[in-house]
């Protein structure tokens, strides 16, 4: 940073956090996830094995304290390891992880309600207990829920799952919208790295048309979405959806908006690695639908995620703390510069 250049003070808006209690339980489904800890480092089990180890930054507060000043990070939004999102597991047992995960993710702001946010998760493949926990989640002082781009193979645009929308928006919580089991990894037949990298894209892509396919944006107009990773590759593909709905036809009748307009109403996190693509989206979507995201604390982090954006948009770099405000249902006027971080951030943590 240049001397005498005021830090940018980043609201993390994509962030992940993983239970260090999270026990087996031979009563649940072969499924059912837990955590082995050996010291600071652990791993997610999944039916018996290895889904992915981990260090103790994904449940060590001090760490993410301490990893966050370093960073200029004010305010990080926690939210569930996508996999822990659990949609095919049985509604019991997805009831009682999401009450527990949820819990999890009260606690670690419970201890830095200055510097912490929360996106929680809820049983989504079962609409009513959704919808209870949506109201428990709200209690908790969460700020939204976190779920995958289909739930056991239902896309997100689908009837079934628009009740979730519809409280959601009611409740003024906010939706984040994570690649999880995506479609094609067969067809790309190389390891997990490629998923991350190559197809997770594609698949926040697919589910990202579906919402517009069945006008979520527009039926639930103060409903706020936010896509992970930029929104994978939709904002590349709106100018050929909009030639396509300049045809008419059924896109035209099942979309009241043209795509690119639609697309306006979600948020999008800065995790795009390149300056470049990051240009590309603010240009496609505009500078107030962009939010700061890392993906902390998993390898495939946004490295000093307000170092980036502030070189990538140094002209807009602050606009996206007040988005950030905005996508949680905080004051878009709250302060977030740098000398007044903490009384900023708490408004944020706090119920």
């Amino acid at each position: 940073m240049k001397p005498g250049r005021r830090a940018l003070s980043v609201i993390d808006a994509h962030t992940h956090v993983v239970p260090a209690r999270l026990p087996p339980d031979p009563a649940r489904d072969r499924r059912w996830p837990s955590v082995e800890i050996a010291g600071d480092n652990g791993a997610v089990m999944i039916a018996g094995k290895v889904f992915r180890k981990l260090d103790h930054r994904s449940w060590d507060v001090a760490k993410r304290l301490t990893d966050m000043d370093r960073d200029d990070i004010a305010v990080q939004v926690l939210s569930p390891m996508p996999e822990l999102l659990s949609h095919w597991l049985p509604p019991d047992d997805a009831e009682h992880l999401g009450d527990i995960i949820n819990d999890h993710i009260a606690e670690m702001i419970a201890q830095a309600p200055q510097r912490f946010a929360g996106i929680g998760m809820v049983c989504v493949q079962d609409m009513p207990r959704a919808l209870r926990q949506l109201d428990r989640l709200k209690a908790l002082g969460l700020n939204g829920i976190e779920i995958g781009t289909h739930i056991d193979g239902v896309a997100l645009g689908a009837e079934v799952l628009h009740p979730l929308y519809e409280a959601a928006e009611a409740l003024d919580l906010a939706i984040m919208i994570h690649p999880l089991h995506p479609a094609g990894v067969e067809r790309v037949a190389a390891g997990p790295e490629f998923a991350a990298t190559t197809v997770f894209p594609l698949e926040t892509a697919l589910a990202a048309a579906s919402l517009l396919a069945a006008d979520v944006p527009g039926k639930y107009p103060k409903l706020r979405i936010i896509l992970s990773h930029g929104g994978g590759a939709l904002p590349w593909i709106l100018p050929r959806m909009d030639h396509g709905w300049s045809l008419g036809g059924d896109m035209r009748k099942r979309m009241p908006l043209r795509p690119s307009e639609a697309a306006r109403r979600f948020y999008y996190d800065s995790v795009v690695y390149d300056p470049a693509a990051l240009r590309f989206l603010e240009a496609a979507v505009g500078t107030d639908r962009i939010v700061v995201g890392s993906d902390y604390p998993f390898a495939i982090e946004q490295k000093q995620p307000g170092h980036f954006v502030r070189e990538a948009l140094p002209h807009n770099g602050d606009a996206l703390c007040r988005n950030a405000l905005a996508l949680l249902g905080r004051s878009k006027d709250q302060d977030t510069s740098h000398e007044s971080r903490r009384p900023a951030a708490a408004t944020v943590g706090e119920a």
